[in-house]
Formats: C-alpha cells, structure tokens, sequence
C-alpha cells in the first residue's frame, strides 16, 4: 500500500493515541457477555507466488491459491471488488473453495466509492450488493475507501449513503482526506454509523499518523496496519496494538479485522504470523493465523 509510506521513517513517532473521547459513551452503552470475541487475520490478496513453500505448499498451483490461503489465513481485505462487481459464479466458488471459517472483506467498487453520488443513481451499488451477498456466513466485513479529494463538504451525500446501504451487510468506511481529522469533522457521521452499525477503518501508517483515529463505533473493528520491511518498529507496534485491543475486547468489541501489509506484501504473512502468536495467548478470543512451512519436510502443518 503506497499511502501514508515513507522512505524514511527514523523521525514517526509510531506510539498510539489515545482512544477518542466518544469510546467511552460508546463502551458503556455495550452489552458485556461471556462470550468469545474473534479476531480475524489476513492479507491483501493470495495471488503471491513467492508464498510457495513457505505459506503455500510446494507446487501450489495457482488455482488453489485461495484453498490454502484460507487454510493459513482466517480473512483477507479483498481488493479485487474494487475494480470489478463479479459474477454470481464467482462469488459461489469463492465461498465454496474457502474454509468453513473464513471471512471475506470486500471493496467496494470503484464504481461507487469514486462517484459523486456513491453510485446510488448508477445502480453499481446494487449490482454490488446483490453479487456479493452470495458469499452468506462467509461475508465478513465490507470496506469503502473514499477517494482522497473526498472532504466533509460532501458529507450530505455520505449521509445518504450510510442511509440507503443494506444493513445485513456489514461495513466500515475509510476516509484519506485531511481534513476529515481536523476540527472533529469526523463527528458530523460517526452518529449516522453508530446507528448503522458500521466502522471507520483505522489506518496505522508511518506518514500520516492523523489517520490513526482509534475511534471505536460498532462491535466491529477494522485495522489496516502497514509496516516496514518487518523493521523491529513494525513488532513493537504490534506488540502496543495487541494490548489495545484486548482493552476494547474487555469492553465489549466482538469482532476484529486485522489486515497486515508489508512492502509488495510477500513478507506481510511474517507480520500475520507475529500478530497471530501474540494474540492467541489473549483470554475469551478465538482467531487463526498461519503456521509456516517446515524446510526440512516441505509438509503444510496447519492445525
């Protein structure tokens, strides 16, 4: 992911803020259960060849990509959506060739996400909408990145589309625009979600830390964490991401997304496999993460 990366990073400050003032009140209303929260781990995609024989089996063939990157991986930020709405036959065999546990997050298309109307007139979003809901229990959480000119003057038709978009499809919405994170803009929409029940995607990335909103509103989260070349300040943020995370889990949050991504993304499933050992050993949470492949055997252990 090119956005927010910087060539050097000795002088980010990568420490996270602290929660926005509206969690609280948020956390409250929460219902608490004994209930297990589920964190769910990915990538960006599983078309890498250069997985094979560390994440993929030896001779992996590429139509089996995705059967054993949901064997290691228990989501993925789907970005294939973004630039095509698919068939009903794809959605199918996606759902069809991915494990029983697997969850898909997809894009919203382009179509919709980079029209001034949000595709509401077009039909894109419906076409969409319709498409995807055939992935059924496998449906994870969608994600809508908005276009970085989209500022808080186009919030009306934001509000909109919050209003018209399906509520048995969950979402979170990524906003890049500055301004949305000066003078508390982002407060203009978050009671729109809440009601909705969707998220905005926080964004943990060295060059624009504004991002970084830590603005929890559903029981869902959705985390895209981008990292250096696997630096020693990629597991030490980590490391602080997996304690602040538990704090919201004991506050009620119940659903997790965590996507890691890397530079080209081959070396993304070492951070998967990293944030995977350190959260398994949280208490009242079920995840899955990937268990590499011995060198000496060449045999897939997964379980």
């Amino acid at each position: 992911m090119k956005f927010g990366k910087l060539a050097n990073i000795g002088n980010v400050d990568f420490k996270l803020p602290a929660d926005a003032e509206r969690n609280a009140a948020f956390f409250e209303k929460l219902e608490k259960s004994n209930e297990k929260a589920t964190i769910y781990i990915g990538c960006t995609g599983w078309s890498m060849k250069e997985w094979i024989g560390k994440v993929y089996p030896p001779k992996t063939k590429t139509k089996d990509y995705l059967h054993h990157y949901s064997r290691q991986f228990n989501t993925i930020e789907f970005n294939t959506t973004h630039y095509r709405i698919p068939n009903f036959e794809t959605v199918e065999r996606w759902r069809i060739e991915s494990a029983d546990d697997f969850r898909f997050c997809p894009k919203i298309p382009q179509t919709v996400s980079h029209r001034n109307d949000l595709g509401l007139a077009s039909g894109q979003l419906l076409a969409f909408c319709e498409s995807i809901q055939q992935l059924e229990e496998k449906m994870g959480c969608c994600f809508m990145q908005l276009p970085p000119y989209f500022a808080p003057n186009r919030t009306e038709p934001l509000l909109q589309f919050i209003e018209k978009f399906p509520s048995h499809i969950p979402l979170a919405i990524e906003f890049r625009q500055e301004d949305w994170f000066k003078n508390d803009s982002l407060k203009s929409i978050s009671g729109a979600l809440g009601k909705k029940g969707m998220a905005i995607v926080i964004t943990d990335v060295a060059g624009r830390r504004d991002v970084l909103h830590m603005e929890v509103m559903s029981e869902t989260v959705m985390v895209r964490f981008v990292g250096n070349e696997l630096h020693s300040t990629d597991f030490q943020r980590i490391d602080e991401w997996v304690a602040r995370l538990k704090g919201w889990i004991d506050q009620g949050v119940k659903n997790i997304y965590f996507f890691c991504h890397e530079p080209d993304n081959v070396l993304a499933p070492d951070l998967c496999k990293y944030f995977f050992e350190k959260v398994s050993l949280l208490e009242n949470v079920e995840t899955r993460g990937p268990k590499f492949i011995e060198p000496n055997n060449g045999q897939l252990e997964l379980f």
